[in-house]
């Protein structure tokens, strides 16, 4: 299938950016149409991970851009990892979702949280997909409130036994490392590297999904599994840590979520001008003209809410609930962007032959994972009233 997205920019928003934003931008974008387009139909209708991506994206730079370059990043800001991750989703939501999770699941909290030796142990491997790293947090009895979580750990000399479960976790079965949080004897949380091969660690995959079926998800199972305390995380412990890990996963979710709304208008765009209907292009038509002027007013909003906060995020100024807002106002934008983009490719917008119905499926698991549209609701009605609806 030829990829002949040009992305949409109604308020000449490229002039707010740099010239390495755009060149990074760019590169990306020829990476996605080059190596992700021709494929992703054929792995999503086959619910197969196309692992053979994974060392594209670390040779290309997609593995944690703004790690910095002695650990194998490339030191970039965070708008330019919002950028890629845009044009990432713009291909495919589970294509991003392993970028994400290895970037700011996995490679952040090793950086920010842990030891010199970790650091230089793992970052490098992960930075250019030698490593494929996942993140252990929800369980299948705690999603929302992960404070709740049961797995766990008990101390054994120089090492520590683990047992417990975590579900829902992308790139879990092809993982060499996942980046597990548990609760220590006195119940507080840690974060432990788990290392594939230890004895008891096993990736069971979770299959029949209707949604981002061409990425790989599962479970992590740990059966006492005896690790050397030098693999516990050193550098911060308690529920803060991981959720700043879902901070930096969310803002790039942000951004690639518009990328696929992008995507969606783009598409429904060119098919408006080319269907012929009653004697002229659909285009013609109010309800039509209506659907398109809706979708490029919401992604411009879309477009400045993201800008903003990586600038934001850039200062170090980004918290928590901005970046809540933005993850669920842009996936609630993507959904709704799918949703009318399908219906104005009638028929043919549930056929392969065009990206939107598996962008609106896999949109299905955006608008859940990294916090529910609800919780972040909630995340926001707290920030702004300061009384706690969660209790």
């Amino acid at each position: 299938m030829t990829d002949l997205f040009q992305h949409p920019d109604y308020y000449q928003l490229d002039e707010l950016l740099s010239e390495e934003h755009k060149m990074i931008r760019d590169s990306t974008r020829e990476w996605v149409k080059r190596s992700v387009s021709p494929i992703i139909e054929d792995f999503a209708q086959r619910a197969a991970f196309p692992e053979h991506l994974v060392k594209e994206m670390g040779e290309v730079g997609l593995f944690g851009p703004y790690i910095p370059q002695e650990y194998g990043g490339a030191g970039l800001d965070h708008i330019s990892y919002g950028l890629m991750m845009q044009e990432v989703e713009r291909g495919d939501s589970g294509i991003r979702s392993t970028c994400s999770v290895q970037s700011s699941l996995v490679m952040f909290p090793i950086f920010a949280y842990g030891s010199e030796e970790q650091k230089k142990r793992f970052l490098p491997k992960l930075a250019t997909g030698e490593f494929l790293g996942s993140f252990g947090l929800t369980e299948p009895n705690f999603g929302s409130n992960p404070g709740g979580m049961t797995t766990n750990f008990t101390e054994d000399g120089d090492h520590i036994i683990l047992n417990g479960a975590k579900m829902w976790i992308s790139n879990s079965p092809f993982c060499d490392v996942a980046v597990v949080w548990a609760k220590n004897e006195s119940g507080r949380i840690k974060g432990v590297i788990v290392e594939r091969g230890m004895e008891g660690f096993t990736t069971p995959e979770t299959h029949n999904k209707w949604s981002l079926r061409a990425s790989s998800t599962g479970e992590l199972v740990f059966d006492n599994v005896r690790i050397p305390k030098t693999n516990i995380l050193p550098g911060r412990d308690g529920l803060g840590a991981p959720l700043s890990c879902l901070d930096s996963a969310r803002f790039g979710i942000a951004w690639g979520a518009l990328g696929a709304a992008m995507d969606c208008y783009d598409t429904a765009l060119r098919y408006s001008k080319e269907r012929i209907q009653f004697g002229r292009p659909i285009a013609g038509f109010q309800l039509q003209q209506k659907k398109l002027a809706e979708m490029i007013t919401e992604i411009t909003k879309a477009q400045l809410l993201t800008w903003r906060l990586g600038i934001l995020k850039n200062e170090g100024k980004a918290t928590s609930p901005q970046i809540s807002m933005a993850k669920r106002n842009n996936v609630d934008v993507a959904l709704k962007i799918a949703r009318d983009a399908r219906q104005m490719l009638g028929g043919m917008g549930i056929t392969g032959d065009f990206s939107i119905m598996r962008h609106m499926m896999n949109l299905e698991s955006v608008v859940t994972y990294e916090g529910t549209h609800d919780i972040h609701l909630l995340i926001t009605g707290l920030d702004i009233t300061g009384e706690n609806a969660f209790v």
